[in-house]
């Protein structure tokens, strides 16, 4: 789930080298760039790596991090908040700016912080499957999952092979999120018709739901067909598949034949309104946009350019008017369809802006993930945006508490 417009940032906010504007998979246009003021970090060659240290720079050392409040402080939650420990706790990979070949190391970080999850997306970045792969044999106990892989740009065989070759690689550790994506990524970037996006959604995932068991699959579907396709290695254990979904009707095939739903762009208050939908016994994964800083302006104007790359896409409009929204973001839209950019950006009230960008300081942003779980998300999933910290310190001041 690439962000048009911080695809050309750095950790803190910095615009890369090189790094211009970018269309994403939500976003079929240019986005003007994100007036956020960054620090000099000129010295620094790439992002500090899981022991803090950078190969031109350097990263924030364990006096400057307990200095800074990162390590050995209690949550603070809100009075009447549930604070038994979180079963499932993720982070969305690969990282920005670090290689896919130096992601082991920091699989290996994620685990010994206490995360258990790592989720992928898949855009016009790394495919949804490779920094997967990387850490399923880096760590034997993280869980592994796509949130998500569209259903069209890979053949309804191809898609289970894959999902199969993860399931053997992760016994019992891998989870299979698939989505409709959009047009930008489905039509302009791999050629496919991006037709009837609910039906097959759903004739893939009643599809994957006989092949993942070794089934011979002969079948019209209502959006395609398949005629004798069988695994010939079928994984041992079958992997969930979850269902991106926005609104009712998706999130309703995600409780009715899937093992779940992928959520995003919510807030913790909305989570009630979604999970509803999706009904009871079914994993909740919920992609949360998190921006560890503790200057609210410099959070709001990563979080606009973020919000404004996604809600201006109309299934994630019509979401927001769904949930009620509308009136909050109606000025954003009338601005965006007139040409208007930046008074789009302008237009994202604050409150908006602080109802889906969790930010704050560490401590404050783990309290803010735990009321996403209160209200019905069994895996939070955290997206990070450009804050203030260093990777390694963000990951662990960011890291599931006890």
């Amino acid at each position: 789930m690439g962000l048009a417009g911080l695809e050309g940032l750095d950790r803190t906010g910095q615009r890369r080298p090189g790094g211009g504007e970018a269309a994403s998979a939500h976003h079929p246009g240019a986005l003007v760039d994100a007036p956020v003021a960054a620090r000099d970090r000129a010295d620094r060659a790439r992002p500090a790596g899981p022991d803090g240290r950078t190969g031109g720079g350097r990263g924030l050392g364990p006096v400057e991090e307990r200095e800074l409040g990162l390590v050995g402080h209690g949550v603070m939650v809100a009075p009447g908040c549930n604070t038994s420990p979180v079963d499932r706790y993720g982070i969305t990979v690969p990282f920005d700016d670090v290689p896919l070949s130096e992601h082991p190391a920091w699989y290996r970080r994620l685990a010994s912080l206490g995360y258990t999850d790592v989720w992928t997306g898949e855009s016009n970045g790394a495919d949804g499957f490779t920094p997967l792969a990387l850490a399923a044999v880096a760590d034997e106990g993280l869980r592994l999952g796509t949130a998500v892989v569209p259903v069209y740009t890979r053949g309804p065989g191809l898609l289970a092979m894959q999902a199969a070759t993860m399931a053997e690689l992760a016994p019992g550790r891998f989870a299979l999120g698939v989505g409709s994506s959009s047009d930008v990524i489905v039509e302009r970037w791999n050629a496919t018709p991006f037709d009837d996006p609910y039906r097959r959604v759903r004739d893939t995932v009643r599809f994957l739901r006989s092949a993942l068991t070794g089934q011979k699959v002969d079948e019209a579907y209502a959006t395609f067909e398949v005629r004798g396709f069988r695994l010939a290695r079928p994984p041992a254990q079958p992997p969930p598949v979850y269902v991106a979904a926005l609104r009712p009707g998706m999130l309703r095939l995600a409780g009715r034949e899937a093992d779940g739903a992928v959520i995003n762009w919510l807030s913790a208050d909305d989570v009630r309104t979604v999970a509803a939908e999706v009904g009871p016994g079914k994993e909740i994964v919920a992609r949360i946009f998190v921006c560890p800083t503790t200057d609210p302006e410099r959070a709001r104007a990563v979080g606009r350019v973020a919000i404004a790359a996604y809600l201006n896409v109309a299934v994630y409009a019509a979401f927001h008017q769904w949930l009620g929204r509308g009136p909050q973001l109606e000025a954003m839209w009338s601005a965006w369809r007139g040409g208007d950019r930046k008074g789009a950006l302008g237009a994202i009230p604050d409150e908006v802006v602080d109802a889906l960008i969790v930010h704050g300081s560490p401590d404050a942003c783990v309290a803010h993930v735990r009321r996403y779980v209160d209200n019905g998300v069994t895996v939070p999933v955290l997206a990070l945006l450009p804050g203030d910290l260093e990777l390694a310190a963000a990951l662990e001041g960011l890291a599931p508490r006890s």
